[in-house]
């Protein structure tokens, strides 16, 4: 079992910084992948960044390239997702997810999720 709790979100405006955390419990953090999505109203959930088991391998959605950066620290049984230049397009609730898979960019891939943290950029 693994349990995920985001922290970080907030209000922020366009241009501005934001970098959301989720702690892990569970001893095998190390080994899963994990994903930040994002569901904003009306819309489907997305995943937003990926990264694997060991940190070597990362993913993005086109949409945040060059402006998000997914990280991790497997002695902290942390995931990080460092946000610039947001916009208000970012606007969303955010979720931290963990596969067992070791690399997964399905979020039906992903088995534990956390309670998502709430991400608002004003113009």
């Amino acid at each position: 079992q693994v349990q995920l709790v985001e922290s970080g979100g907030g209000l922020v405006q366009a241009g501005g910084s934001l970098r959301l955390s989720c702690a892990a419990s569970g001893r095998t953090f190390s080994s899963y992948a994990m994903g930040w999505f994002r569901q904003a109203p009306g819309n489907d959930r997305e995943l937003v960044a990926a990264i694997s088991w060991s940190g070597g391998r990362t993913y993005y959605a086109y949409s945040v390239k060059r402006r998000f950066t997914i990280s991790r620290d497997n002695a902290k049984n942390t995931v990080y997702l460092q946000m610039n230049s947001l916009k208000p397009e970012d606007t969303a609730v955010y979720y931290c997810a963990a596969s067992a898979t070791g690399w997964a960019t399905g979020g039906e891939e992903y088995d534990y999720w956390g309670q998502g943290t709430q991400v608002t950029v004003s113009s």
